[in-house]
């Protein structure tokens, strides 16, 4: 801070210091508007998930699993942003957990509930009541790593089970291949309440899932990969649902894979913090 000396009080002086100080402040207001950022990208997701309940609840299940896919969306920004901006906290950590409970836990399970469980009587309930819960347990796990770890560590290789975005994403591909077969396609609720319950294991099983930290593209394949994104890209505007569906099978594709891999890499601890997963 410039000091000025009483006795030699120039105007010109005092008014560069008034200025120095208010563009201080103006610089902190506007450092810490931006640090809001990943909050109010959390908060948008919540926002998302509370609507695609709303759209099940009026049987609109296109928009509700849309509603689901923007709140994913919105889950994998707000986590960029934080890390970005240097402005990860505890207050945003436990504010995406409680908005993925809501997104990927409850959100989904209403949707499959609403949608087809309803059918299998209590077993179905049963399943819906397994998925919410199981999706609270693995953030649960995830808040008491927190505790024991920085906020700031090294990202893993791997998830260990499947985060809850992608278990909400698995629980309602059922939902996804009706809309792209149509109403040929008619899933028994028994069948479904046992593929939501496989989804809602997955989520809280040790099973290393797929990273985008683990996968890396080797010079000469970086065209060719470019160019395989973008055709995907495009044919997902005509195709959504086929796209999504391609991307399900995708990742189911990759568990045995990553499966192997562990097992033939060197046993790692259950409680090794640095494999506790964002999700």
């Amino acid at each position: 801070m410039m000091k000025i000396d009483p006795r030699n009080r120039r105007p010109s002086a005092i008014r560069a210091h008034i200025g120095e100080s208010r563009i201080g402040r103006a610089g902190l207001d506007n450092a810490s508007v931006v640090r809001l950022l990943p909050n109010a990208l959390t908060t948008l997701a919540l926002a998302a998930g509370m609507n695609a309940i709303r759209f099940a609840i009026q049987e609109r299940w296109e928009a509700s699993v849309i509603a689901i896919a923007i709140a994913a969306v919105f889950d994998v920004l707000d986590g960029r942003a934080a890390r970005l901006l240097n402005a990860q906290s505890r207050f945003g950590a436990e504010l995406d957990s409680l908005s993925d409970v809501v997104c990927f836990g409850v959100a989904p399970a209403i949707l499959l509930y609403l949608w087809s469980l309803h059918g299998a009587g209590n077993f179905g309930w049963l399943a819906t009541l397994a998925f919410g819960i199981c999706a609270a347990l693995r953030l649960a796990r995830f808040n008491a790593a927190l505790s024991t770890t920085s906020l700031r560590q090294a990202k893993a290789p791997f998830f260990v089970g499947v985060p809850t975005p992608a278990g909400a994403g698995l629980a309602i591909l059922p939902v996804i291949a009706s809309f792209e077969i149509g109403p040929a396609l008619s899933f028994h609720p028994f069948l479904i309440a046992l593929w939501t319950v496989g989804s809602a294991l997955l989520m809280v099983s040790r099973l290393p899932t797929p990273s985008l930290n683990a996968i890396h593209v080797r010079p000469r394949l970086r065209l060719p990969v470019l160019a395989m994104i973008g055709i995907f890209a495009g044919a997902s505007v005509d195709m959504p649902w086929a796209a999504l569906l391609c991307v399900g099978a995708a990742y189911l594709g990759c568990l045995p894979i990553l499966m192997m891999r562990q097992r033939r890499a060197r046993p790692v601890r259950a409680d090794a913090p640095s494999l506790e997963p964002e999700v």
